[in-house]
């Protein structure tokens, strides 16, 4: 009878195409993994695997094998962390990668309810714009927009992210507003240059009812990330595009006014993105669920409707 450990470490090496990105995600160490399964491969008379330096593919066997096992190795691994939950209070650390301005105003104050549920478990949040790799940079969760996901990870949507027009009142004083995207080129323009590539974000605008315009900002202001952006606009310097879950409290407050109100660029989605849900520590999952109900409850994807 094969250990659940040898197959384990079959099965996240299938997945992920690595000795050293199942180990990390196993919590033991690369030689492990790759003796356990040498040790699945003798036990069972057949070669798995074909490696190289560079490259870890399945065989025929393999593949055949891992179709067979996969389902009943999860369904097992399911069985014994449901029976673990009934018994321990959960413990663990859930670290998370999440854009600054959406951490700072959606997800913090979502942490006391679950922190004062699960007191034992440790949140550590880095918060940054870019985009990350989860399995190499060892997150459990990233929170945000764009990020390009492996076949062994799953991504749940929060709300869209749709980019909209905000200035200040007091920069707009009395002169007129803009009546179509085209129009946001006679203002002056807080532009957001890529960290990554160094360019400034260009959108194209449209409405509910599919008309759609190139927008062009004259970029008097040039910034590097969209919190300096909005802050930029909150201080009167101009015009700015920004995702609305970005500006929400200050339109509703009335700090910033949108501009053209039945315009808006779509940017895809704001994601909860995390590995496989069958391979996923308690805490990191608890997490997840608690985040989803949280943000159902606050109707989120509603308020991040353009």
């Amino acid at each position: 009878m094969e250990t659940l450990m040898n197959l384990e470490s079959f099965l996240r090496s299938a997945e992920l195409g690595s000795f050293t990105l199942a180990a990390r995600q196993l919590g033991v160490s690369p030689a492990a993994v790759s003796r356990n399964v040498a040790q699945l491969e003798r036990n069972l008379g057949v070669k798995l695997f074909q490696r190289s330096t560079r490259q870890l593919t399945l065989t025929e066997v393999g593949r055949r094998f891992l179709l067979d096992t996969e389902t009943h190795v999860r369904a097992l691994r399911t069985s014994i962390l449901n029976a673990s939950m009934l018994m321990v209070q959960p413990t663990g650390s859930v670290r998370i990668s999440v854009a600054p301005t959406f951490g700072q105003m959606y997800l913090l104050p979502t942490i006391l309810g679950f922190r004062t549920k699960y007191p034992d478990i440790q949140i550590v949040c880095d918060f940054d714009d870019r985009k990350i790799d989860l399995i190499a940079e060892e997150y459990d969760l990233a929170i945000g927009g764009g990020f390009g996901l492996m076949p062994s990870h799953v991504s749940q949507q929060v709300g869209p992210l749709h980019i909209v027009a905000v200035s200040s009142k007091e920069y707009l004083g009395q002169g007129p507003l803009p009546g179509k995207p085209t129009d946001l080129a006679n203002y002056d323009g807080i532009a957001i240059r890529s960290k990554s590539s160094g360019r400034i974000r260009q959108w194209a605008m449209r409405t509910t009812d599919s008309e759609e315009s190139l927008t062009h900002v004259n970029p008097s202001l040039v910034v590097n990330s969209p919190t300096a952006a909005r802050e930029a606009a909150l201080n009167h310097l101009g015009v700015a595009l920004l995702a609305l879950p970005d500006v929400l409290p200050y339109l509703e407050s009335g700090q910033l006014i949108r501009l053209l109100p039945d315009w808006y660029s779509d940017a895809g989605a704001i994601s909860l993105y995390y590995a496989n849900r069958t391979l996923l520590p308690r805490a990191t999952r608890l997490l997840i669920d608690y985040l989803h109900h949280s943000f159902v409850e606050q109707g989120i994807t509603k308020r991040f409707q353009a």
